[in-house]
């Protein structure tokens, strides 16, 4: 009897985080979606899909809650050790990154309102939406790398993270040429910095998200370290 009780008891821990990494999942699956819809509204200026990226960022927010609830009760309950326990840490941490994913897809979804007419000016249009799809591509490869536990995998995040930064730190140097060739130009350049800015930091989630594969799999922390040092605890046998 004992036996079969323990078998049981193991069973539903199982199933308890199973249930956090599938909703972890689920809601990643809607915070890509988020930011996928918001670089198409601020690159078609379609602000039907802006509306329902700023009206879908609630869902996101009570996901994280209910993730994060379930987090706690499984802590408490199951008191688990070691693997298990990196699983529930990297899942909380994991969805604190995604619910900041979406505020920065509403905050582009934002600036698509505001900007108005302007938003089909050709300025940085290349830049939002090369760094766009790029962060768009992260977000599923930092997700999918979590769920195969695949260290390969989440170091190209962080090396295509790299990437993107590059790719925002050029669309500012042509951000600040314009603005001192037409000064008029300052408060829409300011709207454009920001979502720049917005799909940069899109880019440091993800990152984040793949820096907890490697303490999933490694029981390493690896927040604030450079690729190098990633790189380097990713090929550690």
């Amino acid at each position: 009897m004992e036996m079969n009780f323990n078998q049981h008891i193991s069973g539903q821990f199982n199933a308890d985080l199973e249930g956090i990494r599938n909703s972890m999942m689920a809601m990643g699956g809607l915070v890509e979606r988020q930011v996928a819809n918001a670089i198409e509204a601020i690159t078609t200026g379609d602000s039907r899909v802006a509306d329902d990226v700023i009206r879908r960022e609630d869902e996101v927010d009570k996901l994280e809650v209910e993730i994060d609830q379930e987090c706690t009760q499984i802590l408490v309950r199951r008191q688990p050790a070691a693997s298990d326990l990196r699983m529930v840490l990297a899942v909380s941490r994991v969805v604190r990154d995604l619910e900041r994913i979406g505020d920065e897809a509403c905050k582009i979804a934002i600036h698509t309102l505001e900007m108005g007419d302007q938003k089909n000016n050709p300025l940085c249009q290349q830049a939002m939406r090369y760094m766009g799809a790029e962060v768009v591509k992260m977000i599923s490869g930092a997700l999918d790398a979590f769920t195969r536990h695949d260290m390969d995998g989440a170091v190209d995040v962080v090396r295509n993270d790299k990437l993107v930064d590059q790719q925002y730190a050029s669309a500012l140097r042509e951000l600040i040429t314009y603005m001192m060739e037409d000064p008029r130009s300052i408060s829409q350049a300011i709207s454009i910095l920001w979502i720049l800015r917005a799909i940069e930091r899109i880019g440091d989630h993800a990152r984040n998200i793949s820096e907890q594969v490697i303490y999933l799999v490694k029981g390493t922390d690896v927040r604030h370290s450079s690729l190098t040092e990633i790189e380097a605890q990713a090929q550690k046998k």
